[in-house]
């Protein structure tokens, strides 16, 4: 990962204290960041709403010391402005209880009435660092915020959510716009979290990026700026040998999937695509792949042949294949070359009886791209997303892919990426497929595994939303030209 993809890390919410801890060590004024922070805070309130009364609701922490400031930097606007302190005043200490002095006008005690007369919430309940689930009267709170229409804007995340998970912790707030600092949290992007923050704006208070911390479980947020410069821009030198030949497993009753998956890994730009058709439904593919060569089998023995080709440089086996051991025994085989495998659907599930023999064979680039069910039979992690990722990825050798909304993308060695574009219109069958072909296609061309994969997982919601409604999976490789030309153009224009 580049230097320039520092503004892409996502922390844990205690990476985040160790961050605020350090700044201070470093000489910066603990209270002039909250400032900052409250400053940041209005002036995106200012930016989204028109003026209208405002009722900031203040937690016990620095959370609520970001509210108080927040509030007088409203008032200050002009804006009719309604503190609600979570607790007593005399509880208070630090930066919040400085800032609460400064606010120097009545607090209203902490119930529903203080949302009678508001027309906008400012949540500074609780911040990220939240580890235990809302109870008493921040619920009743919660519970009477959620049922209104009052609009929300969250201080640093929505009340109730685990900053380092995304996870509900009892009941959490469902805000409009949430105002982070330094940088986002993992569980602004993992669901469910990432639901209830609405719209993110990270603000800059002026912690320097040389506070990160730098260790190998790193996290970051999916973005062209982590692997643009390593993507296998097509050179005038080039020929098709060059950009890499895939070997896709053709299904016999589900012809689709792996042809879905032979036009996507061309679009990526591999050089050669091959599909191995089943001999019964050979004139299936070779019909209507004319981007692709095909070619028959009937057994094991001539699937192993084709491997002998060492111009194939990579093996995509999995949807519409079939949980056989034809399946199994090809996708050993392909393994056992040591040169690039994609896994998914059938190649996967194939495996739910003896998880530790396909593990074992993983010894080259491996990428493994299951859904929630496929990765349930085959992993026995209980946790959140990230973490699920990570220790599968570990345990397999492979990039791990956990598919979703909030796409999860993990190496062996911790670093671990979340996508955060995926457009709702995804959701449909065969995206998958091509999710497959376009990281087979990059693999084909040398991009290595982890930026492959991440590159893939983030050009195909690119390639949904430039599409928009009415997505079905075949669109996907046809609208790929299109994001590939306007991602090389931004990244030619900046260099």
């Amino acid at each position: 990962m580049t230097m320039f993809a520092s503004s892409l890390r996502l922390l844990t919410a205690l990476e985040m204290q160790s961050v605020d801890r350090r700044a201070i060590t470093e000489g910066i004024d603990s209270f002039t960041l909250m400032q900052a922070a409250g400053s940041a805070v209005s002036n995106t309130i200012e930016a989204h709403w028109s003026i209208r009364p405002v009722a900031v609701l203040c937690g016990p922490g620095n959370n609520g010391g970001d509210g108080f400031v927040t509030a007088i930097a409203l008032r200050l606007a002009g804006w009719p402005v309604t503190v609600a302190l979570l607790g007593s005043l005399d509880d208070l200490s630090g930066d919040a209880a400085k800032a609460a002095n400064l606010w120097g006008s009545d607090i209203e005690s902490f119930s529903t009435d203080c949302l009678n007369n508001a027309d906008l919430v400012v949540d500074a309940i609780f911040g990220a660092g939240l580890s235990r689930p809302i109870a008493g009267i921040a619920l009743a709170q919660i519970e009477a915020l959620n049922q209104s229409d009052t609009p929300v804007c969250a201080i640093d995340i929505p009340s109730g959510i685990d900053g380092s998970t995304g996870k509900v912790l009892g009941l959490a707030t469902r805000a409009n716009i949430t105002v982070t600092f330094f940088r986002e949290k993992i569980g602004h992007l993992l669901y469910p979290g990432r639901k209830h923050c609405g719209d993110i704006v990270l603000a800059d208070i002026g912690i320097p990026s040389s506070l990160l911390p730098n260790n190998g479980q790193m996290t970051w947020k999916n973005d062209p700026l982590l692997w643009q410069h390593k993507y296998p821009w097509p050179q005038s030198e080039n020929f098709k040998y060059d950009r890499g030949d895939v070997l896709i497993l053709g299904g016999e009753h589900i012809t689709g999937a792996s042809r879905l998956m032979a036009q996507a890994a061309a679009r990526a730009g591999a050089g050669i695509v091959t599909v191995a058709a089943p001999d019964k439904v050979w004139n299936i593919y070779a019909s209507s792949l004319v981007n692709a060569i095909v070619r028959r089998f009937e057994t094991l023995k001539d699937l192993k042949t084709m491997l002998g080709d060492v111009r194939c440089n990579v093996m995509s086996i999995g949807p519409g294949a079939g949980v056989n051991e034809i399946t199994r025994q090809f996708v050993l085989a392909a393994l056992a070359t040591r040169r690039a495998v994609v896994l998914d659907a059938d190649a996967l599930t194939v495996f739910t009886d003896s998880p530790e023999q396909l593990f074992k064979a993983i010894t080259g680039p491996c990428v493994l791209t299951p859904h929630a069910g496929e990765f349930k039979r085959l992993f026995n992690f209980e946790g959140d997303k990230l973490y699920c990722a990570r220790s599968a990825a570990k345990q397999s050798n492979a990039v791990v892919i956990i598919k979703g909304a909030d796409t999860v993308i993990a190496s062996p060695d911790g670093r671990a990426i979340i996508n955060a574009n995926a457009p709702p219109q995804l959701a449909t069958g065969g995206s998958g497929d091509v999710l497959s072909g376009f990281i087979a296609g990059l693999l084909a061309q040398g991009m290595p595994v982890f930026d492959a994969a991440a590159t893939a997982v983030w050009l195909h919601g690119a390639a949904a939303s430039e599409f928009g409604l009415g997505l079905i999976a075949q669109d996907l490789p046809e609208l790929l030209p299109v994001v590939l030309q306007k991602l090389q153009k931004t990244f030619f224009e900046e260099k």
